[in-house]
């Protein structure tokens, strides 16, 4: 017997979600990891998971995306992209609570909501958010719980229960980032468009790529709608993103030291060492020969 076209698509549809599921379901231990300290955040072992952080006393000194930012008792923080974490002084006294999250796990626990992205953005300038007393109750509450889930395999629904307690910390999330940025309408479609421009950034196609018609081309669209889309839903355009991975990718490899300046020119295919100087100069304010004296 043949059905229609579209019910095999759904059939499809419903049988991937079935796997998807399941295979989450079976995972949560690599999914989510929860430590009472910050010991291993920024730590390669975690570099793409997405971590959130409640700082209960002390407070927690480090550099983001090239920024200073200091995390003081009663704030929160999200780190979607650990990579970019350098020069972390913790006080003496830190006491903070972590919980680790797949990008993955953390999409499949994300309510259908075209919010995620835009939080996402902001949190990739300033990943600290203020609370009020209640606010922090309500994540304290929320933390406690994953916790609580996380560790009672004997309840005959645990990974239904701790699904939905990651979700209410997303959504909790979602409120008290609104309360400090307010809301802003964006369609699925730019959310969906801008969260695959994203994605292919966090795979480092900047490395050999910088023109904003390239990931055009891949993501199927124009490269002025790209830029268009950009900026509607993050207040920027699409070239200040590809700069702004490529700067935070040159900083880091430039401190450490390991490459050449000529080696750095080569890999991230600049024509020469001085055009790559210019760059390095115009968005970092500091020659490349600056970091090897």
């Amino acid at each position: 017997m043949l059905f229609p076209k579209d019910c095999y698509t759904k059939v499809g549809s419903f049988y991937k979600f079935f796997c998807t599921f399941v295979a989450y379901m079976c995972m949560n231990s690599e999914n989510i990891i929860i430590e009472d300290n910050l010991h291993r955040l920024g730590s390669e072992e975690f570099r793409h998971c997405i971590a959130h952080v409640l700082c209960q006393a002390g407070r927690y000194t480090f550099e983001y995306n090239g920024e200073n930012f200091v995390l003081e008792a009663g704030q929160t923080m999200i780190i979607p992209y650990q990579q970019f974490i350098e020069v972390v002084v913790p006080s003496p006294y830190l006491q903070a609570t972590c919980i680790y999250l797949t990008p993955e796990y953390a999409e499949y626990c994300t309510p259908r909501s075209n919010y995620g992205i835009r939080g996402a953005l902001a949190l990739f300038a300033n990943p600290i958010m203020l609370l009020t007393e209640k606010q922090f109750a309500q994540l304290q509450y929320d933390f406690e719980q994953i916790k609580r889930r996380l560790t009672d395999t004997t309840h005959a629904f645990q990974e239904e229960v701790l699904h939905s307690a990651v979700q209410m910390l997303i959504l909790d999330y979602f409120d008290i980032h609104t309360s400090l940025f307010g809301q802003q309408k964006i369609t699925f479609q730019d959310n969906d468009l801008m969260v695959r421009f994203m994605a292919l950034l966090e795979q480092e196609e900047y490395v050999q790529h910088r023109e904003v018609g390239y990931y055009a081309d891949k993501l199927f669209v124009s490269a002025k709608h790209l830029s268009e889309v950009c900026k509607q839903v993050s207040g920027r355009n699409a070239l200040f993103w590809i700069n702004r991975f490529t700067t935070i990718h040159i900083r880091k490899l430039l401190q450490q030291k390991t490459h050449s300046i000529t080696s750095l020119t080569d890999l991230f295919g600049f024509s020469s060492t001085a055009y790559f100087s210019r760059f390095v100069q115009q968005h970092l304010g500091v020659s490349p020969s600056a970091f090897y004296q």
